[in-house]
């Protein structure tokens, strides 16, 4: 198993058919080396609740991601603070049990994300860890984004869409034709 920046082991020999409750949280020096593994400014907080039990094809757990992060600016490289409220639901499978052709039991594949784990334990500190960078926000903005953009010279798709719809569909051969007419 890899070594995360923020691992909680959950043993396999404790988790049956019933549903366990499992509460985690990073804690100020794991966030700090999550923020720098997924490029941020900061993760001020993150927590899992997770209700975990077997099937007969692995173990599912569902819960909820809750998180505070500071992004950087795509544009401007400004801070931009985002709470993250996310449900989630995971299939953890053995290493090697990618494709069985069986049908799966309760929750489909196609609503589950799927994580491999080996050995005796799942992490669910990593399965955390990694529902927080799929709930990122991929080209976060702050307030100044656009005001950098225009003075950049790169105009709002809605301002493109206008002048696209100004000019017609033959507006660049008008602009040729009034160009061979004055020849």
């Amino acid at each position: 198993m890899i070594q995360s920046e923020f691992s909680r082991p959950q043993r396999l020999d404790t988790i049956g058919a019933g549903e366990n409750q499992v509460h985690v949280e990073a804690e100020p020096g794991e966030r700090t080396l999550l923020a720098e593994r997924f490029g941020l400014k900061a993760i001020d907080s993150l927590k899992a609740e997770y209700a975990i039990h077997r099937d007969a094809r692995g173990i599912i757990a569902t819960g909820h991601l809750s998180a505070r992060v500071v992004q950087a600016c795509v544009i401007t490289d400004d801070p931009v603070p985002a709470t993250i409220e996310e449900d989630f639901a995971i299939r953890f499978l053995p290493e090697g049990d990618g494709d069985t052709g069986e049908e799966d039991v309760e929750l489909g594949e196609e609503d589950c994300d799927i994580v491999f784990y080996s050995g005796g334990a799942i992490d669910l500190g990593e399965a955390a860890a990694e529902s927080l960078a799929l709930a990122l926000d991929p080209y976060p903005r702050s307030p100044r984004a656009e005001a950098a953009l225009r003075d950049a010279g790169v105009i709002s798709e809605e301002e493109a869409k206008r002048q696209a719809e100004e000019s017609g569909p033959f507006g660049g051969l008008a602009g040729l034709r009034d160009k061979l007419g004055k020849e």
